[in-house]
């Protein structure tokens, strides 16, 4: 094996533990609160909405237009129908866009 694919794998290796750590950690740390501070609380009631957006948005700026208008449309039926409409909806509407337009 030559050094390129052991340091590939250290790498990995290194990535997963920090993974686990972190994870760990912020259990760890959690469980010995007594109660939450309000600040803590208000940060940790903001991931989803973080996460959620580095996911969404380049793919949003980066992904092209059909994948833009697919976007657009989804997040409209999203604001009135269920979840799955919505993933539906938009699949449809970028199956759309690739094929009539693309």
């Amino acid at each position: 094996m030559d050094v390129q694919h052991l340091n590939l794998i250290y790498l990995i290796i290194a990535a997963a533990v920090a993974t686990f750590a972190t994870r760990v950690g912020g259990y760890v740390l959690i469980t010995q609160l007594k109660h939450i501070p309000p600040r803590l609380e208000a940060a940790l009631n903001a991931v989803p909405a973080a996460v959620l957006t580095t996911l969404v948005a380049p793919a949003f700026v980066y992904g092209g237009f059909d994948v833009a208008a697919s976007m657009l449309v989804a997040f409209a039926v999203g604001l009135r129908f269920s979840t799955l409409r919505m993933l539906l909806v938009g699949w449809v509407a970028v199956m759309v866009v690739r094929h009539l337009i693309l």
